[in-house]
């Protein structure tokens, strides 16, 4: 467990505005080049052990019931790296009537319990200017898992406007809905942010996609727990 604050806001994607509960789990299977939580997972930077602390899945939901009734966000690192431990989270917040979302890589298939529990998965497959190598990123069975699930959001993180033609060729690929992409541009201060939403909305509207701010990032630049 990396860390577990809120109430706030869900920043990103279809959700962006809604208060929220953030759980972030520690480890993930990339290393992208941009990552705003590296502490999750670089262990050449960090001491793992250090910025994260063991709790049980009741420890967890504890936490989440004294912190508002709002909506329940799974963040890391990849959650779903650690998915024998969240289908009881996930399932007492779906008996409990909380809304709940994963975000993830997209690289691991969910299993049937993630499933059956998850309100919404927030897909955010990394593209090449990640700097991870496409083999490791791309993962298609899982691509597919999500789309056929039909209650999974994707979100692509954009540095440039070639981003774009990747995100269109995923999508034809694996059959991603249109109305079911959002682009949101890559950057840790207001003003990377605010530059690049204005420099890519019309390229996004012209394709059809949402354009998803990081709205956490306009209120708070890069504060963490937020």
């Amino acid at each position: 467990m990396a860390e577990i604050f809120g109430p706030t806001f869900q920043g990103e994607g279809p959700s962006s505005g809604q208060q929220a509960v953030f759980v972030r789990l520690s480890r993930c299977n990339l290393n992208c080049s941009w990552c705003d939580t590296p502490e999750t997972w670089d262990t050449s930077r960090f001491d793992l052990r250090s910025v994260s602390r063991p709790m049980s899945a009741g420890q967890v939901w504890d936490e989440i019931t004294v912190r508002g009734n709002g909506l329940v966000v799974i963040t890391g690192g990849e959650p779903l790296l650690q998915q024998d431990r969240l289908a009881w989270l996930l399932a007492m917040c779906k008996a409990g009537r909380r809304r709940t979302e994963v975000e993830t890589n997209g690289t691991v298939v969910p299993a049937t319990a993630i499933l059956n529990a998850v309100g919404q998965f927030n897909v955010s497959v990394k593209l090449a200017s990640s700097g991870v190598p496409a083999g490791r990123r791309i993962r298609a069975k899982a691509i597919r898992e999500f789309v056929s699930s039909g209650h999974a959001a994707f979100k692509f993180v954009v540095t440039s406007a070639s981003d774009l033609d990747e995100i269109a060729g995923l999508q034809r690929q694996h059959g991603i809905p249109q109305q079911r992409i959002w682009v949101m541009p890559e950057g840790t201060t207001s003003g990377q942010v605010l530059g690049r939403m204005r420099q890519f909305a019309d390229l996004v509207l012209e394709r059809g996609w949402h354009l998803s701010p990081r709205l956490h990032t306009l209120l708070w630049e890069n504060a963490h727990g937020r």
